[in-house]
């Protein structure tokens, strides 16, 4: 019998639909791109190349996948954009209900409409944080609402929508920009508080759209519509990691992974991007838990000696 694909070859005892905490839906769909194509690859070459990753994270001294990491069957052949965005949005809809942590890999990025469009209907007050080199809030392109141009459009009338690393849009997105919740690459690299400024704009529950054009092409260059200007490694775990331990952070997507065959480094970034993220995540709640823990054990030495515990 063919044993069922795991994310990571993780240990199925990690990687059922039951007891994982973590689903990963892979969307294989590049059907509005604009100039390089191959984001319907991404979703494989980042499965891939996560095969071939160490699962233990140094910095957080954790293994993310213990938590358990679901992989399903990755959605594809779509009949039209509506469709993919409809599947979409019932596949995470589905999961959020199950009380699973959703995260999603493209795939073009108007694979994210579905996604935030679930996510909205289930958390009030939600904040969508884009990590991206282009603005994506056109009502329309090519004849769509659900082009990757317009990825943005939606969440940008219906969620608290913060946008960072942008450095390249059309004029037109002005009328629609907030610009008070626009962190342009231009601008960043000056300003020593901007993370603490985005994280001002953050409500409670936030799930975040990472578009991979958001990294300078120096190190990620594996993507449709590279752009030049932008963000680099450490800075942005930085970032990521302060988002996920001072926000709720939901749910999230990485797209636009448009593989090379001749260049396997961007597929590895994404992989360890991915993970890194899930081990932001749960680092977080070990933490939490240690912290109870202490709380616990620092009472019941109080009842145990019947004397006042002093913290110093």
């Amino acid at each position: 019998m063919e044993l069922k694909r795991t994310y990571a070859g993780i240990p199925e005892e990690y990687a059922s639909s039951e007891k994982s905490k973590v689903v990963l839906i892979p969307v294989a769909y590049d059907g509005t791109s604009t100039w390089g194509k191959g984001a319907d690859k991404g979703p494989e070459a980042f499965l891939e190349a996560s095969e071939n990753m160490e699962l233990y994270d140094i910095e957080t001294d954790s293994e993310a996948y213990r938590e358990g990491i679901y992989l399903t069957e990755t959605l594809k052949d779509f009949d039209s954009p509506e469709t993919m965005v409809d599947s979409v949005h019932a596949v995470v809809k589905d999961f959020i209900n199950r009380r699973k942590m959703v995260t999603m890999i493209g795939g073009e990025h108007s694979v994210s409409i579905g996604a935030i469009r679930a996510f909205n209907e289930t958390y009030q007050g939600l904040t969508v944080l884009q990590i991206d080199a282009h603005a994506d809030l056109r009502a329309s392109y090519n004849g769509s609402k659900y082009n990757h141009a317009c990825a943005l459009y939606e969440a940008s009338q219906i969620t608290n929508l913060v946008q960072v690393g942008i450095r390249s849009m059309d004029r037109s997105e002005n009328s629609i920009m907030n610009r008070d919740h626009v962190f342009f690459a231009h601008e960043i690299i000056t300003d020593d508080y901007w993370m603490d400024n985005v994280l001002d704009l953050m409500t409670e529950n936030v799930y975040i759209t990472f578009d991979l054009d958001a990294l300078d092409p120096s190190i990620l260059s594996s993507t449709g519509t590279p752009e030049p200007g932008g963000l680099f490694w450490y800075e942005t775990l930085e970032f990521l990691k302060r988002i996920f331990e001072e926000c709720n952070v939901v749910g999230f997507d990485i797209v636009e992974l448009c593989p090379n065959g001749m260049d396997k480094c961007s597929d590895f970034l994404v992989a360890k991007l991915y993970y890194k993220m899930l081990s932001y995540k749960y680092r977080t709640d070990v933490e939490e838990d240690a912290d109870e823990y202490d709380q616990l054990h620092s009472f019941e030495k109080f009842e145990s000696n019947g004397e006042q515990y002093d913290e110093s």
